[in-house]
């Protein structure tokens, strides 16, 4: 773990002003954020001083993502636009550039130490994104948004701060039950194997291996090469399941299970994760915390651990 319990706290609410104030006597701000996962958190934040539209909803690769015409619309129409940054939006970031221009734009990652930062597979000067996958790191995040909206809207700068400090003990929460949760997987089964590389950070938190056919953009190629590597990878650890993602075609990782299973070592599909994307809206898997506590309870549970079939808090649906 990064941070103690009691670090992790007191850096989340250290730095906010508490400028009491009065709410502002006028229509709810309108935030516009790529991601599901900034959405959510800008929602826990922002409380019901804010109304938030998610730009790329369940499924929906950010990576490959470009704004349409109505996004624009919403974006220049918007209070205040969140978007994640480190190359994650890659093919939207000219228009972030220029749209920054005329303010209330900001990049939720902009201030998160980059010495905390996983390097990037295809850009020597840029980093992984997937810094959601660690709940320790996406405080950062959460922060960040915090003090966006009370640039927007100081008068409400209270509620901010009520509402994050709200929010600060389930992510300890969420952080203490994976940690917990994947210690019981046997050290020798610690492989997580996805389509893309975008549990770096997972690994690295939780003490997996972790690899992906493609790299960390969904764009980059996975040759045949590739796939053979990863096949011997699975055959050589006795690796017993790989995962699909929610966002990503599961077509590689079947030719993985399919390879092995051609060499005489049977790999089943673990389940499906949710990398760049959340669950379907109006769900639990829906919101960041369930996202999170999904990934782990399938983690766990296909890779020889221990977790509660509905996850932490008995929330996750039927059948996960």
């Amino acid at each position: 773990m990064l941070f103690s319990r009691r670090k992790f706290i007191t850096m989340s609410i250290s730095g906010a002003a508490a400028m009491a104030g009065p709410v502002w006597a006028s229509d709810k701000i309108s935030v516009v954020a790529t991601t599901g996962m900034i959405a959510d958190t800008a929602r826990w934040i922002g409380g019901n001083v804010v109304e938030v539209k998610a730009l790329m909803g369940p499924g929906v690769d950010p990576h490959a993502y470009r704004q349409t015409r109505s996004d624009i619309v919403a974006m220049t129409r918007a209070d205040l636009v969140l978007w994640h940054g480190l190359y994650l939006e890659a093919q939207m970031e000219d228009f972030f550039r220029k749209l920054e221009k005329r303010g209330n734009v900001v990049a939720v990652t902009d201030t998160l130490p980059r010495e905390l930062l996983r390097g990037h597979d295809d850009y020597a000067d840029k980093f992984d994104p997937h810094v959601w996958m660690n709940p320790t790191l996406w405080v950062f995040v959460a922060e960040r948004i915090r003090e966006a909206l009370i640039a927007r809207s100081p008068g409400n700068a209270s509620v901010f701060v009520k509402n994050m400090e709200q929010l600060l003990p389930k992510l300890v929460d969420l952080n203490a039950y994976a940690e917990k949760t994947l210690a019981s997987v046997p050290q020798s089964a610690r492989v997580l194997l996805t389509a893309h590389d975008a549990f770096g950070y997972f690994g690295q938190a939780y003490g997996f291996d972790v690899l992906g056919v493609q790299g960390i953009s969904t764009e980059s190629e996975a040759g045949l090469k590739r796939i053979s590597t990863l096949v011997d990878l699975l055959v050589d650890r006795q690796i017993g399941a790989v995962f699909v993602e929610s966002s990503v075609s599961d077509r590689s990782i079947r030719a993985l299970s399919e390879g092995a299973e051609a060499r005489g070592h049977k790999v089943s599909i673990g389940g499906e994760l949710f990398s760049d994307a959340m669950g379907l809206d109006g769900t639990y898997e829906g919101t960041y915390i369930g996202m999170i506590d999904h990934n782990v309870t399938v983690v766990a549970n296909a890779l020889g651990g221990t977790a509660p079939a509905r996850g932490m808090h008995n929330k996750l649906s039927a059948g996960f």
